[in-house]
């Protein structure tokens, strides 16, 4: 087992990593930028190195600095965590060059899967199900006309390189199609320094649903049951929930079989998800492959039992998977939100600033990773990503329940959230119906919200707080207590909105 572990990230996923190292017993060591010098993930790291200025491409993402502060500590591995350089094989390679273990897969694997439509190629190989489509790269628009007449329209444009919706057009018609891809390639080539466009088939109101697979050094290689990942806004995640509404035990077991069939074509090690497209008649599609662990990877370890985090420290350091197929039992339903720092009334635009007030939920079957507390200052250097609250249930009508008792007990004050957003999906019909696809969110945020009824014990318990947190004048008689409020103000503002919500 290694003894000291560096995590080359920030913010939640990187105080996920550091309570695995604790908990294994393993010494943490945490990075930082100028503006993450307060961050949660240094105050709670065993030890913590500043590797320079806000920019990523300065700090986050400079592999020579990192490497440099493995080495500085005596770090034997280093977890990506996910962005940044999770998926970066020449960082994976750096680090193999520099005798530090990386916790993830093999530069080669990653090379492999990194690319589109390398990894086309090589499914095409395998056997699996693929989106009807080009293997290479698009050579000219007339090409793109050619193959778009052949697998008919509607098609999807696709970066080769991309991710995040980055790079990526759907065309309807012929007299779309050239403009399209000029703009994918440019939007491709900023992005990601690489301008190489494919195109597939637009599967029609598609669902997006991953399988988890684990892998170890020694062939090895497990699913652990599905994910959907259709609630998506701008190509990008938002909601995800396992088990999927749609996916019973006999599809389950395909895709699982496929996806440990994709993992092995890749010689993949570690933890790594298979994505898949879901058509209206429950035919899948493989579409790419995840080099890392998932923003979303609680929902699987709650209804598996399992901790992700340990095994990929343990399969990293060359111990074999404690359990086969056969043991690998689900058990109940989780939903995860992922809590950002965004203005739900402004277009959803960044909401960077000081947290004055901070009120976590908690209770039963709910789960919340976080990175920030009270007092911290949210940059805007990076990912608005907060926070990940997570709802447990025997099934899912208990995990929906729970997760809107929990919202409803969340507050962020000092900056904008979207935690409204989730309130609202949780409570539609469709939603809760397990109704949706891809195109779901956007849909409903085209429609009118419903009127939000003011809880009369929230109202109380706000009034309540603003009475004991704004200043008041100190009274003649009555001790001031640290904050410079009466103690007699303040209790007398707690009875006058009780009393007030009484007469209600």
């Amino acid at each position: 087992m290694f003894k000291k572990i560096l995590i080359a990230n920030r913010g939640e996923i990187a105080v996920r990593v550091i309570r695995a190292c604790r908990e294994l017993g393993i010494t943490s060591v945490a990075v930082f930028s100028d503006v993450d010098r307060a961050s949660l993930h240094v105050r709670k790291a065993d030890e913590a190195y500043h590797i320079g200025p806000p920019a990523a491409a300065e700090s986050y993402l400079n592999i020579s600095k990192i490497l440099g502060v493995a080495k500085l500590s005596g770090a034997d591995a280093i977890h990506p965590g996910y962005g940044f350089l999770a998926e970066n094989a020449e960082f994976a390679q750096a680090c193999d060059e520099a005798g530090v273990k990386f916790i993830g897969p093999t530069a080669a694997s990653m090379e492999m899967m990194g690319s589109k439509t390398r990894a086309r190629q090589e499914m095409e190989k395998a056997g699996v199900p693929l989106v009807p489509g080009t293997s290479h790269g698009l050579e000219s628009a007339e090409h793109a006309e050619e193959v778009a007449a052949t697998i008919g329209y509607p098609v999807m444009l696709k970066a080769a390189a991309g991710g995040g919706g980055k790079g990526m057009r759907l065309v309807h018609s012929r007299e779309e199609l050239k403009s399209a891809l000029e703009g994918a390639q440019s939007e491709a080539l900023r992005s990601f320094g690489d301008g190489e466009i494919y195109i597939e088939k637009a599967i029609v109101n598609p669902r997006h649903i991953e399988m988890q697979v684990l892998a170890d050094e020694h062939g090895n290689t497990v699913y652990l049951g599905e994910r959907e990942c259709s609630i998506q806004r701008r190509h990008q995640k938002v909601l995800e929930e396992s088990p999927s509404p749609i996916v019973g035990p006999e599809m389950r077991q395909r895709m699982g079989e496929i996806a440990v069939r994709v993992a092995q074509a890749a010689k993949y090690t570690n933890a790594g998800t298979v994505e898949f497209l879901v058509d209206q008649e429950k035919n899948f599609y493989f579409l790419e492959m995840n080099t890392r662990l998932q923003v979303e990877h609680p929902v699987t370890e709650l209804i598996t039992g399992l901790d992700l985090v340990h095994l990929q420290i343990r399969i990293a350091s060359g111990e074999k998977l404690p359990f086969t197929q056969e043991d690998v039992r689900i058990r109940g339903h989780a939903i995860e939100c992922r809590i950002y720092a965004e203005d739900p009334d402004n277009n959803y635009f960044p909401s960077p600033g000081t947290i004055t007030l901070l009120l976590a939920p908690s209770g039963p079957g709910i789960r919340r990773d976080s990175g920030m507390y009270e007092g911290w200052k949210v940059p805007i250097e990076y990912d608005p990503l907060l926070a990940k609250l997570i709802g447990y249930g025997t099934d899912r009508p208990q995990a929906i329940s729970r997760l809107v008792r929990a919202l409803n007990e969340y507050f962020v004050g000092g900056i904008k959230t979207n935690i409204s957003l989730f309130r609202r999906i949780l409570g539609d019909a469709d939603f809760e119906a397990g109704r949706f696809d891809t195109g779901y969110l956007d849909r409903l945020l085209k429609t009118k919200p419903p009127e939000v009824k003011e809880d009369a014990d929230v109202a109380a318990i706000a009034a309540g707080l603003f009475t004991v947190l704004e200043p008041a004048p100190a009274a003649a008689n009555g001790r001031c207590s640290a904050s410079g409020t009466t103690n007699a103000s303040a209790a007398s503002g707690w009875r006058k909105a009780a009393r007030t919500e009484a007469l209600r």
